[in-house]
């Protein structure tokens, strides 16, 4: 199946997919990163795979800028966009466009620690447990259904870095799996709020 991976930094979760690439089904036509910096470009480059930037500060609009993805997503007739660290909002006509086509990954147990630092902000709620999860994306702000999570626990010594690391390994574990599913006509999008796994409602 054809997908574009989003990036905006390190490129973590796009290696793992890399990585795994042949094994889930997927071809990566493109990694669209928002900064020019991004070490995940050196990553795709490596791998041999196209890379584009898209820097939102160099359009009017988020909308404009938008358009130009969509343009590589329509002309490579891409089925999958995946969303590896990409630390931009989408337009909503984005996500109209290719509702139940767009998948993310999450630092956290949504709906639990949405938006940014949910590791830090997991520690600070004394959390005991904490996590990754995968979801569909909606207009919502990390608040498209969940297709699944991997958890961990938070240690008295943690801080923000080494929970962090400890929430990635369960990341690259998770997401090449997921997308997967997906490559494999296993889960789809229901309505805005349901996921469907091999035909029943999870």
């Amino acid at each position: 199946m054809n997908g574009v991976v989003l990036i905006s930094g390190g490129g973590s979760n796009l290696q793992s997919i890399i990585d795994n690439v042949s094994a889930i089904d997927l071809n990566i036509i493109c990694v669209i990163s928002s900064n020019a910096d991004a070490y995940g470009l050196k990553r795709a480059e490596k791998a041999g795979i196209p890379i584009a930037v898209v820097d939102h500060q160099l359009f009017d609009s988020r909308l404009t800028a938008d358009k130009k993805i969509m343009k590589v997503i329509d002309d490579a007739k891409v089925e999958v966009i995946i969303l590896a660290g990409y630390m931009r909002i989408l337009s909503p006509e984005f996500i109209d466009k290719y509702l139940g086509k767009i998948l993310n990954i999450h630092p956290s147990l949504l709906p639990k620690f949405k938006g940014l630092n949910t590791h830090q902000r997991a520690i600070d709620a004394a959390e005991k447990i904490h996590g990754a999860s995968v979801h569909f994306v909606t207009e919502e702000l990390d608040g498209g259904p969940v297709i699944a999570q991997r958890s961990v626990e938070i240690d008295s010594i943690d801080n923000a870095k080494s929970l962090a690391s400890k929430v990635l390994k369960k990341e690259h574990d998770l997401y090449p799996k997921i997308i997967h599913w997906y490559t494999q006509g296993r889960i789809k999008l229901i309505g805005n709020n349901n996921v469907q796994l091999d035909g029943q409602i999870i």
